[in-house]
């Protein structure tokens, strides 16, 4: 026996304790090298959310400078799609056929992914953890290759329409969301929640287009249809603009932002904080700059890595804070692939995920998801803006 174990280690079939030394590499692997890709709005009417990629990329340098994952350094590869669908698609062509790289990892925004869904699903290629909230994305039957990060819009919306239902007595619901399916997965849910029989509790919609300058026409139609309920199903820029306008024709409802366009310092600041209290969203992370977090030694982690990683940008910005959780999940997949490094079971390890916790998550929250079910969040926490941070309200589970 002895003379068989000599001769198999001497042949690398077995290590000294036995094991195989298996190392199994897909594309863009090399025993020094882990090649991932994204596309992301530098450009465009969305490149308030050009943060989240450049915060993703400077995690990496901290990564890489720590040894990488395994011994291998993450080579991050983003490319610019100006939030254009068809822009999308032509870079995630470029990264697979080109760059070649493992898997597509992060890429922001329910239109841009929508655009590259069937082709990476054709070609076997990891959507991994993408930061859009459709639902369209939690579909392992028919896109087993597409894994979401960002919790579902739908189930946002769902829970919105709970609490308004529950607080007022008599609500009537005045709704603006963007034209596409990043708007129009948020109206599903609304629609979805108060069902046929509370449908007329929606007394008033509008919608509006990317390229729109601004929405202040919506507003203005929104605010007359006499609603004491806001639902604010925008991005950034048009989130900042709804809100203030809302607050010029003085237009008091009980007012819902959806968490893509919720940051204190990009949307809150923009619009005015005074003009903002009261505001409520969905939160899953830690948001930057609120008081509550001051001494959160998480935070203050998060304020040192971005002084020395990412010093030309907004510390707190709370989308810089969705880029910096999404690359832990990534770093968090690739060390579970360990030396199996192909994108067969990059995809198993990102779809069996359990109580998984990261940096900047809220207290409690902790993501996992099986096979049959992609989804990683399994309900958020309902918050309300003071005037300086965000208030707990409620935590809403999903159905």
């Amino acid at each position: 026996m002895r003379a068989l174990i000599a001769a198999l280690l001497a042949a690398g079939l077995v290590t000294s304790t036995g094991h195989a030394q298996d190392k199994k590499y897909g594309p863009g692997v090399t025993d020094s090298e882990i090649k991932i890709g994204q596309s992301a709005p530098f450009s465009g009417p969305a490149s308030a959310f050009g943060i989240y990629s450049r915060v993703e990329g400077a995690y990496f340098n901290a990564l890489n400078e720590r040894g990488g994952i395994n011994g291998r350094k993450i080579r991050f590869i983003v490319l610019d799609n100006g939030f254009s669908p068809p822009k999308a698609l032509e870079a995630s062509r470029k990264l697979v056929e080109e760059d070649n790289v493992l898997a597509e990892v992060g890429t922001v925004g329910t239109p841009t992914n929508s655009a590259t869904q069937r082709y990476l699903n054709s070609k076997k290629v990891p959507q991994l953890l993408i930061s859009a909230g459709g639902s369209k994305f939690n579909d392992p039957k028919q896109y087993p290759w597409t894994v979401p990060f960002y919790p579902s819009f739908e189930t946002e919306a769902i829970g919105f329409a709970r609490y308004a239902k529950k607080t007022l007595p008599a609500p009537k619901i005045a709704v603006l969301y963007q034209s596409d399916d990043y708007g129009k997965d948020f109206l599903k849910g609304l629609k979805k929640a108060l069902g046929e029989a509370n449908a007329k509790l929606i007394v008033a919609e509008a919608s509006y287009e990317l390229t729109d300058p601004t929405v202040d026409s919506q507003i203005i139609s929104l605010a007359g249809s006499g609603a004491n309920v806001f639902m604010n199903f925008s991005t950034p820029k048009f989130a900042a603009q709804a809100i203030r306008k809302a607050n010029e024709l003085n237009w008091k409802p009980m007012q819902f932002i959806a968490s893509p366009g919720s940051s204190v310092q990009a949307v809150l600041k923009v619009a005015g904080f005074d003009k903002s209290v009261g505001v409520m969203t969905a939160q899953y992370f830690k948001e930057p700059g609120d008081p509550t977090w001051d001494k959160d030694q998480e935070m203050l982690d998060y304020f040192a890595f971005m002084k020395k990683y990412a010093p030309n940008e907004s510390a707190l910005d709370a989308i810089g804070v969705s880029g910096y959780v999404n690359a832990q999940m990534v770093e968090h997949v690739l060390k579970a692939a360990g030396n199996e490094l192909t994108r067969e079971n990059l995809l198993k390890k990102a779809t069996t995920l359990k109580d998984v916790t990261l940096s900047l998550l809220l207290p409690g929250i902790k993501l996992g998801n099986t096979p049959e079910d992609y989804r990683l969040y399994h309900g958020f926490q309902l918050s309300r803006f003071d005037g300086k941070g965000w208030g707990s309200v409620e935590y809403i589970k999903a159905e």
